[in-house]
């Protein structure tokens, strides 16, 4: 695929939207990121390449979760960095629960009725409630198959047995489509943001 990156465009603030939750160096570092990390961090790159790429590109946010002290996500410290730096006219929004709505400007950015493309983590956190809280708003929402992650999880209350964080993400996925919610294939990509 061959895209050709627009330095200096207008963002689009009532159309469509390529929001990124998450995607900071603490959630796919190569020894302790999440399971996918090598083709979650791919996808979501070509994502954005070809957003960034169209005659008239979606707005595009960088959401980044501010955690604890000591936390992987502690502000600036290694984990807390975006992983794709924004271009200068792309905003970034900081938060720290798992709503990237709540206590936040992003409903501010986002139009009521614009369409919102997903990406990022985690699957059963930031991303359902994320797509949930746009979903109440009254945008469609879009999440893409393959751009989302999370961890596996021991289940504590269940003999500590271990969920797959692929597991953990097809059942979101599943959720979030019956809430309303459109998932898309790493294939549509290239149609994506196109004008339709």
């Amino acid at each position: 695929m061959s895209c050709h990156i627009v330095q200096h465009h207008p963002p689009c603030f009532t159309c469509r939207v390529l929001l990124l939750i998450d995607v900071q160096a603490g959630m796919l570092h190569e020894r302790s990121g999440v399971p996918s990390r090598q083709s979650v961090r791919s996808n979501i790159e070509r994502i954005l390449h070809c957003a960034r790429s169209e005659k008239h590109p979606p707005l595009i946010i960088h959401v980044r979760n501010s955690g604890e002290v000591s936390d992987p996500d502690e502000p600036n410290t290694p984990g807390w960095h975006l992983v794709f730096p924004p271009l200068p006219h792309e905003p970034v929004i900081d938060k720290r629960k798992n709503n990237a709505f709540d206590g936040t400007n992003l409903g501010e950015l986002i139009h009521p009725t614009a369409e919102v493309i997903v990406v990022g983590m985690q699957s059963e956190y930031c991303i359902r409630a994320t797509c949930g809280a746009a979903l109440a708003r009254g945008n469609e929402v879009i999440l893409i198959r393959g751009a989302h992650a999370t961890f596996d999880r021991v289940e504590i209350w269940n003999g500590g047995t271990v969920t797959k964080a692929h597991v953990l993400e097809r059942q979101v996925e599943a959720e979030l489509d019956d809430a309303g919610v459109s998932l898309l294939d790493m294939e549509e990509v290239p149609q994506l943001f196109k004008d339709r």
